[in-house]
């Protein structure tokens, strides 16, 4: 991956991502739709468990890419997990569309709800920028996902503030792009300490 957009109508969360990824010279900052975005390899469906498309920014991306993909989604789910593809994960699926070619459905929520108290963001973009990777080095693919757009993630249904999800974003980004050399319980705790969320706070 060399470029990541980062677009929502939403102003407030596209002036907190600003502050959030302002040292990132790849990313790009939009406020808008996606359906503006004239280059782009890979939308980022931020989905729920069972890509039910029929809401939000995954309604969008079914009236532009057509209904056929929400079928071709629900089939590699049940395939591949079982009828319910967990948060933290995503896939990586063809959209048959000659200029942008995939969208990674990656799901933030099982099914519609609130996750304002969760590090399901983080979990979901962490998963999203290792499935671009994973595909990009998978010899088999002869298209390569160079530029990512990429929605708010749990920002609409899911009720996350603006400002916790650029921080979560940010931070799985920033994750992601530094590997550690070696992972210890130190390593672990001061990753926890960052992310906050994750399990019981009281």
């Amino acid at each position: 991956m060399k470029k990541l957009i980062l677009i929502d109508p939403n102003p407030v969360l596209c002036n907190e991502w600003k502050k959030s990824f302002e040292s990132y010279e790849e990313v790009e900052i939009i406020n808008g739709y996606f359906e503006v975005l004239e280059e782009f390899d890979c939308m980022v469906s931020a989905a729920n468990s069972f890509g039910l498309m029929d809401g939000g920014v995954d309604y969008a991306i079914i009236k532009y890419f057509g209904q056929d993909l929400e079928k071709r989604v629900q089939q590699r789910i049940i395939k591949e997990y079982r009828d319910e593809q967990p948060v933290g994960t995503s896939m990586i699926v063809e959209t048959n569309h000659n200029k942008h070619p995939f969208i990674a459905h990656t799901p933030t929520m099982r099914v519609p709800l609130t996750i304002s108290r969760t590090d399901n963001v983080y979990k979901a973009m962490f998963a999203l920028l290792l499935s671009v990777h994973q595909h990009n080095n998978n010899k088999e693919n002869n298209i390569k996902i160079n530029t990512i757009a990429c929605c708010g993630l749990g920002t609409a249904t899911g009720k996350v503030l603006e400002e916790e999800a650029a921080r979560q974003m940010q931070l799985a980004y920033k994750n992601f792009k530094n590997p550690p050399s070696r992972i210890d319980w130190n390593y672990a705790s001061e990753r926890q300490k960052e992310i906050i969320f994750g399990g019981n706070l009281f």
